[in-house]
Formats: C-alpha cells, structure tokens, sequence
C-alpha cells in the first residue's frame, strides 16, 4: 500500500496562540460570540470555525480529530469520551426501530453486550457470525440489514476481518461497514480497504500510557456532521463528549505511535515464535500458522508488523490465572485489562473482557478459560522477558512434556 498514516500525521502543523509548539489547550465549556446572529448560524450548523459548547465540539477535539482522520485517511473524525461513546452513537446514528446488523462474533464484550442485550428495546437486531466467512456472512443480510460490524484484528481471538471483501458485500447490499481498529493502529488502514467508518478506542495503543479514556469515529464529513448535529446527531445527544485536557494529552502521545507500534509488533513476534516452538497454543497474526496471516499480509502496512496482541492456551482457568500471578509478582507485567500499555498487559478474557458472552457461545467461538490474552509491551530486551516469562510457564507446568525433558 502507498498510504503512509505516520507521515500524514507527521505533516500536520499546529501553533499555540502564543506560537507554542503545541497548539493552546482550549480550556473552556462555552464560547462567546459577538454577535447574537453568529450563535444562531452555529446552532443551525452554518457557521465553520465558530465554537459553541464543548459538548459539540472545542479547538482542542479538532485538533486530535484531525490527526487521527489523517491517521485513517478519513475526510474527518469525531472524537469521544471513550471507545464505548464512539462505538454506541456510530450504530444508532445508522441504525434504528426495525434494522438488522451483521456482526463478527468475537468483539469486544462491551460491544456485544450494547447489540446483544441494549439494541434489542430499540428493535434493532443483531446476528453474530463467523466474519472470516464471507458466504456466511452474505447469508446472514437480510432486507432489513442496515451495517457489517466488525473489528478488524477481533478481540480476544485475533481474527483477523477481510475488509476488502466485507467492503465488496456492504457495496453490493448498499450497507455501511463499519470496523473497529483498535487492535491495529497503523498496521491495519480500513478505510483505504474500503471501510465507510472507522472506528478507535483511544484508550488502548493510540494513547499508549493507560491514563486517558477516548474513542474516534473517522469517516465521512457527511456522517461526522450527522453525528454531532443538534437536531438528531447521536453523539451530540447522547454527550459522549471528550474533555479538551484529554484530548491534547492524547495527541501528543500520538507523536510517538508509530515508533511504539513498530516495538510492540516487533516484541509480540518474537515472542508468539518462541512460544509456538516451545509447542504452547499460539494465535497470532504475524505466524504462518494463523488461519488469516495472508489476508493480513496482504493488507498491512508493513512497516508496522503485525500488532502486539497475542493469546496462548494455558490448558485451564486455574493454570492461566496462576501463570498471570507469577508473571506479576516477577515483574513481567500486570494482570490488568486493556492494552496498548509499555508493561505487558495480560488477562483471561472468558472471565474479564469477554465476561459477557454467554458460556456457550464462547465454547461456540472456540474461547476456552485457558485463554490468556497478552499485550505485549514495549521491553528493550525481550529476549530476557522471553526465558522470565518460560521459566513461569515450567514452574506452574504449562509447557508441554516436551520442553521438560
């Protein structure tokens, strides 16, 4: 691909009003105007570059909305409170009384349980499929169908969304396909692949230091200003606002997104390789092993890997959760939700993240209790965290009879 996300960030220049570097953190909820018709045009959505309450929008959230719209090669983006306040307003600005969405089944549990259990009392219906199948997927739209959701690297399996053809089926049903790209920053342009929004949750790698909530929806200026329209715009409504400190903190971290990506990814591999020799259930995109690592390959950006998240199978619940606090206690991470951190992250997703998915459709899905999801950080010398991290898996025997003799 010819698209250079880290450049298209890299070329954006801002000045603070006093000539900062940094562009001046609009430290403000509301904005004066000098004329009573100027408010009235921005209420009526007429007048560019006038602020009006930061709820709608502020310098600050423009600003890191930018940024990540180059990011995503998107016409614009919104920023929001959280991955949830971008991911909630994006379906119901699409979808309402009566419409059908089509959805990966391995998604995050927040968003599966907002289709699953909350969109039902708006008679919105979802049906989860297996979203590496594209017949399946085809098979599952139906007259009323409205959206393709999907996450392009899933969590926690790791499947791996063919955005090219899920963009050719949502083209060929006049559907919006809309792809979480959290697991993938940089490595992954969905919107290039023909995705019509692309959706982040900031909190996770764009952010990278697990101190900020945030989400983004980039798509559109269109559905961006549908989004935040006063009238019926579902972000607005809805006030899944980010604050202007969070934001500026956050596009300043964003600088270094691509040197920390290209870390992560390159840990994340080494260590998916040396666990997969070691003869440990190994799922990660960059191994030739992965049912989708080609369609990854042959959509990355390559100077970006291919991400830092990686799952092995412990065996069980209790060998997983034992493993998880022996890595702790020796310094090898921390048994926490969440990713995109410099420290290892890890977690068993049947009992935490993916908590909300009934039991057997995790077994459906192939999400054992054994699973431990692991964002792998940004180690200097991950070849010492490698021989730590095994000789915790011999200690709670979770390596194979072969590694012990």
């Amino acid at each position: 691909m010819d698209f250079k996300p880290a450049n298209n960030i890299q070329d954006l220049q801002y000045f603070g009003e006093f000539g900062g570097v940094n562009p001046s953190i609009s430290d403000s909820s509301t904005y004066t105007f000098l004329e009573a018709k100027t408010m009235f045009d921005t209420f009526e959505g007429n007048t560019d570059g006038c602020y009006l309450y930061s709820r709608h929008t502020s310098p600050s959230n423009l600003y890191l909305g930018e940024a990540l719209a180059a990011m995503e090669g998107t016409e614009t983006a919104n920023v929001a409170g959280s991955g949830m306040g971008a991911i909630t307003p994006t379906i119901l600005q699409i979808c309402g009384a009566g419409d059908h969405i089509v959805s990966s089944r391995t998604i995050y549990g927040g968003t599966y349980a907002f289709l699953k259990n909350f969109t039902p009392r708006m008679g919105i219906e979802t049906s989860f499929v297996n979203i590496t199948k594209l017949d399946i997927v085809e098979a599952a739209i139906n007259k009323n169908t409205k959206m393709i959701y999907c996450e392009t690297v899933s969590n926690p399996l790791l499947e791996v969304a063919d955005i090219k053809g899920l963009s050719a089926l949502a083209k060929k049903y006049d559907l919006q396909l809309v792809v979480d790209n959290t697991f993938s920053p940089l490595s992954i342009s969905p919107a290039q692949l023909g995705a019509d929004v692309v959706i982040h949750s900031l909190t996770k790698f764009i952010n990278g230091s697990s101190d900020t909530m945030g989400g983004v929806v980039c798509a559109s200026a269109d559905f961006i200003n549908s989004q935040k329209s006063v009238i019926d715009g579902a972000s607005m409504l809805l006030g899944s606002s980010m604050d202007s400190l969070r934001s500026s903190s956050i596009l300043k971290n964003m600088r270094t997104l691509h040197i920390r990506m290209k870390q992560h990814s390159k840990n994340a591999t080494y260590l998916a390789e040396k666990f997969e020799a070691d003869g440990l259930k190994t799922v990660y995109p960059g191994l030739k092993s992965h049912p989708s690592h080609e369609i990854f390959k042959s959509i990355m950006n390559k100077e970006y890997g291919y991400g830092g998240m990686l799952t092995i199978d412990a065996g069980s619940l209790e060998k997983a959760n034992a493993l998880m606090e022996l890595m702790q206690e020796r310094n090898l991470g921390y048994l926490a939700v969440s990713l995109g951190f410099y420290k290892t992250l890890f977690s068993a997703p049947s009992t935490s993240t993916s908590s909300e998915i009934p039991e057997d459709e995790q077994v459906e899905m192939g999400l054992t209790d054994g699973l431990i999801r692991f964002s792998i950080g940004l180690d200097n010398d991950i070849e010492r965290t490698y021989e730590m991290m095994k000789t915790c898996m011999l200690e709670v025997d979770v390596l194979k009879e072969k590694v012990l003799a």
